[in-house]
């Protein structure tokens, strides 16, 4: 059996209601012949949706198919005993030219009983955004679930939705049964945890391609919501140069941001987990044992557990996240 390598993969492009053009204008990719691309797959297990393989002698090979074959070597050893031969996180790129539906996510132990699969926690890290662009991020203001009823009847829900005015580099991390929304004008990256489960809340009285409104779940998303009124959505974080910079740190994945203009080496040997390497600004090159892979805006490569060490190049400058699942996690 050959050694392993960090693995890049042909994107998968998803027309949504929604969806925009910048993945093409801005990140150069080629959806054709869809006439928008509102989500960018980048690494996929999903399983219908798996991600295949585009450098190297393994080109042409789906990611869980390679799981079954170097299972911890690939993902980990404490990470293949808990996902199996599954790749649990799901790394997209999203471009909205119109507002999603108001939407929540289950978590696991919901998505169990009623046998769905796996929950669903995300974070959001905004790639670009037009001045004055939006997003919804919780309530603000208590909420309980006869309210919530009257308001979806009334029409009104987003009277009691928090409302966050964003801009490039903003984070928000939207655990499973946070309410939320993504508004008009914002690219971004987007890392979860392998499941396409959503409950749709509300969808603005849009009709799909077909003239109907689409589905909605209000009566299911009722247990997954939480209600609980936050302080702070957004992820503050300190500005660092040349660092791993931490974003979150949840059960599901850790995640950084590595903001660079000089060379950055990274040691992953005491790390029992795959990493992935996502390109969001400027162009890097990708040194390890073996090679060489050069990632543009919104590419990005997934580093073998086995692999040790990666050094990262950017040119003049470039924004790197970092993602991995933290055994002790």
């Amino acid at each position: 059996m050959y050694d392993l390598y960090p693995l890049k993969f042909s994107p998968i492009f998803k027309d949504k209601v929604w969806g925009g053009q910048r993945i093409h204008s801005v990140l150069g990719m080629d959806f054709s012949p869809l006439p928008n691309c509102g989500e960018a797959w980048i690494i996929s297990g999903y399983k219908t949706d798996p991600g295949i393989v585009e450098n190297g002698f393994l080109a042409g090979n789906e990611l869980n198919e390679l799981i079954e074959v170097y299972m911890g070597e690939l993902v980990g050893e404490a990470n293949y005993d808990r996902f199996g031969n599954e790749f649990p996180l799901l790394i997209k790129i999203l471009d909205s030219n119109d507002w999603l539906s108001i939407q929540v996510h289950p978590d696991d132990e919901l998505a169990k009983i009623r046998g769905i699969g796996k929950g669903k926690t995300e974070m959001w890290y905004v790639m670009d955004a037009m001045p004055g662009a939006q997003l919804i991020s919780g309530f603000n203001q208590p909420v309980g679930k006869d309210t919530y009823r009257k308001l979806i009847r009334n029409k009104t829900l987003k009277d009691v939705l928090n409302f966050e005015t964003v801009q490039k580099g903003d984070v928000f991390f939207m655990p499973s049964g946070r309410v939320h929304a993504l508004g008009p004008g914002v690219m971004l990256a987007e890392i979860q945890q392998t499941s396409d489960n959503t409950y749709r809340i509300y969808d603005w009285d849009r009709l799909d391609a077909s003239g109907q409104p689409r589905e909605m779940h209000v009566e299911q998303a009722l247990d997954a919501i939480d209600f609980t009124v936050q302080k702070n959505y957004r992820t503050d974080y300190p500005r660092v140069k040349n660092a791993a910079q931490p974003l979150i740190d949840c059960p599901f994945f850790t995640s950084n941001l590595l903001d660079l203009n000089i060379p950055l080496a990274r040691d992953y040997s005491a790390l029992d987990s795959f990493v992935v390497l996502l390109n969001t600004e400027g162009i890097v090159n990708i040194e390890y044992e073996g090679g060489k892979e050069i990632l543009t805006p919104g590419q990005a490569i997934l580093v073998p557990a086995i692999n040790e060490w990666v050094r990262i190049y950017p040119d003049r400058s470039a924004k790197v996240l970092e993602v991995y699942i933290n055994p002790a996690d």
